[in-house]
């Protein structure tokens, strides 16, 4: 049988008295996601069990996604149309420093579609073929054009979530990034990265990178095309290469993003839900839907 997310049944108790006793730490790292499932958690009530699952919650500093901030470092999952599915990534792959784990709380779920589904990383990284693990062994360069406040993407200011530009100068020091500010007061960031990571506890090797969702391929043909009629690659507002600067051929990140998509699973949502996951060990995405969702994510 593949791997499965484990799921805990509500037993009665609010969930942040079943996590006192349960031992979340361990369980995390052998089961790698974890659903809690018919404890009745509320957007009001959770708080209790966020502390205990997310010591020292993180803000989506450096996040290239959409979203909207509701609470102490909680945020909207990515505000994208509800037509699209969302590819396999891992949070902040691109980034120097990320996430080692996300809970989602499901306030609302869709009418239809909507899950979550996860991948096992190692799975996704055995299931490329040899040639695309080679031409990415030396890592990924990634490229960012954040606007200053009007433009195609992201703004700067929401990227880092401040105003003051000698906090952004610092943080892109301290992450070992290339930056300039542009004429026209936006920000070019860019990083290299590695593909593939181990995890801190096990060792294990997995697939750790945004490439797919980074490069124009992953926007459909039209758009694609649309795009660089109108601008360079260089100039996108996001855009990835290998790390010496080569290109990354199209059909590369396509089997990336595909063969992530094919070998995972989908947590369905049921309203009041809980998912915990490691976010080296899985990666995860969203599935198309109709109707409202409301599926909350914070990070630690």
């Amino acid at each position: 049988m593949s791997w499965q997310p484990h799921e805990l049944r509500g037993d009665g108790r609010p969930l942040a008295d079943f996590l006192r006793d349960t031992p979340v730490d361990d369980l995390l790292v052998e089961k790698k996601a974890l659903v809690f499932r018919g404890f009745g958690v509320t957007e009001a009530s959770l708080d209790a069990p966020m502390d205990l699952l997310l010591p020292n919650r993180l803000a989506y500093v450096h996040g290239n996604s959409p979203r909207t901030k509701v609470g102490q470092n909680v945020y909207t999952s990515t505000e994208y149309p509800a037509e699209y599915t969302i590819s396999m990534h891992n949070e902040l792959s691109y980034a120097a420093s990320w996430p080692s784990r996300l809970m989602f709380f499901c306030a609302k779920a869709a009418e239809s579609g909507g899950a979550t589904p996860v991948v096992d990383g190692v799975t996704w990284l055995e299931s490329l073929d040899a040639p695309v693990r080679e031409a990415f062994a030396k890592g990924v360069r990634y490229t960012q054009n954040l606007h200053g406040g009007m433009g195609l993407g992201k703004s700067w200011q929401e990227t880092f979530e401040t105003s003051d530009t000698k906090a952004v100068e610092a943080f892109l020091d301290a992450s070992a990034a290339e930056w300039s500010w542009r004429p026209d007061g936006g920000l070019r960031v860019s990083q290299v990265r590695p593909a593939t990571t181990r995890h801190p506890v096990t060792g294990a090797e997995v697939w750790f990178n945004q490439s797919d969702q980074w490069h124009p391929a992953s926007l459909g043909d039209e758009t694609a095309m649309m795009l660089a009629e109108i601008m360079p690659p260089e100039d996108l507002p996001q855009s990835v290469q290998y790390a010496d600067g080569s290109p990354i051929p199209p059909d590369h990140v396509i089997q990336v993003r595909d063969r992530g998509l094919e070998h995972a699973v989908d947590v369905n949502w049921q309203t009041g839900d809980v998912l915990l996951i490691d976010n080296v060990l899985v990666g995860h995405g969203r599935r198309p839907f109709t109707g409202s969702r409301r599926v909350l994510v914070a990070m630690s």
